[in-house]
């Protein structure tokens, strides 16, 4: 994914007007769940015929209660419209802040999704022209690795016939044992120059470390991604050390990027206010959906900082984060 940059994008103005995308109104009738083998599906409704359709991410099914209890009924028989003031006012309808966090936000994120498309649909236009001009139709990407169990020589060995098939110019590893140690020890430590000396100075190359460390963890396997050249290091600290995080990201010269697991709007200004650190992630699942990404990446850029929006999706949920980037 490629970065984007909203520094030139006022925080508080509103990040799109479909009113003056559509003269009548789009009144949400219908907000359906189904499932097609193992993928789960929004299908969204207008009273005009206009269907829009998202897929659920891998935490969906446990998010029914949510979904259906609190999400959908907010959204039936509104006007799609006000789908910005809509996303801000289920925050605070019956008291579902009281739900505030991952899974509240995913499951708004999921629905919203879904009514872009229709709306998308309905004007004949991406849903990424909803939010102004569409700045790029293609974006660099980068090839992940999930593996952990696995030594240095097995992970880039199994890596090998991707890379020279797709032809990708970066490649991102998991270090750390995901919030806890190496499960093969000394792994990382042995990754990370292992990984350039074998794929060279060509390579872009990041790692994720899914709050695997300390801070003092953090910054020495920091310092050794600096020494073989890395790009960037995700999520050094547990996600919600937002102090450790910064102490890492202080410490290294190198980007520290982080936010993925983020959803709460005052603590995203609390990072950037901070320099928690200096690339920001919202994912565009669990903070929301995208007008809620949109204003993190203002928020962001009238700092100075960009953002990588965080969707390791494949097939067609991957459509949203392109959505985005264009």
């Amino acid at each position: 994914m490629p970065l984007v940059s909203f520094r030139d994008a006022s925080p508080e103005r509103p990040v799109t007007d479909l009113h003056r995308e559509f003269g009548s109104p789009v009144i949400i009738e219908a907000i359906d769940v189904l499932k097609f083998r193992n993928t789960y599906l929004i299908r969204t409704r207008s009273k005009d015929g206009a269907t829009g359709v998202s897929i659920g991410n891998i935490r969906f099914p446990h998010l029914f209660s949510i979904l259906q209890g609190l999400v959908i009924p907010y959204f039936l028989g509104k006007d799609a419209r006000d789908l910005e003031s809509l996303v801000d006012g289920i925050y605070l309808e019956d008291s579902n802040y009281k739900y505030a966090g991952m899974p509240f936000w995913s499951t708004v994120g999921q629905v919203e999704w879904s009514l872009f498309d229709m709306l998308g649909r309905t004007a004949g236009k991406p849903a990424a022209a909803f939010f102004g001009p569409i700045i790029r139709k293609e974006a660099p990407v980068y090839l992940s690795t999930f593996t952990r169990d696995k030594t240095a020589e097995q992970t880039i060995g199994e890596l090998m016939e991707p890379i020279a098939r797709t032809g990708v110019k970066a490649l991102k590893l998991k270090i750390g044992g995901r919030m806890g140690p190496d499960t093969v020890p000394g792994r990382s430590e042995a990754l990370i120059p292992y990984t350039r000396k074998t794929l060279g100075d060509g390579m872009v190359l990041l790692a994720d470390a899914n709050g695997s460390y300390d801070a003092e963890g953090g910054i020495r396997i920091g310092r050794l991604m600096e020494r073989y050249g890395y790009d960037f290091l995700e999520e050094p600290c547990p996600w919600e050390d937002f102090v450790a995080t910064k102490r890492v990201a202080d410490a290294l010269s190198m980007t520290v990027a982080g936010g993925e697991q983020d959803s709460s709007m005052p603590k995203w200004q609390w990072m950037i206010d901070n320099r928690a650190v200096d690339l920001f992630q919202p994912d565009l699942v669990y903070n929301g959906g995208f007008i809620r990404a949109m204003r993190v990446a203002r928020m962001a850029g009238a700092a100075g900082f960009d953002v990588l929006p965080h969707a390791p999706s494949m097939g067609p949920e991957a459509a949203v984060k392109f959505q985005f980037a264009a």
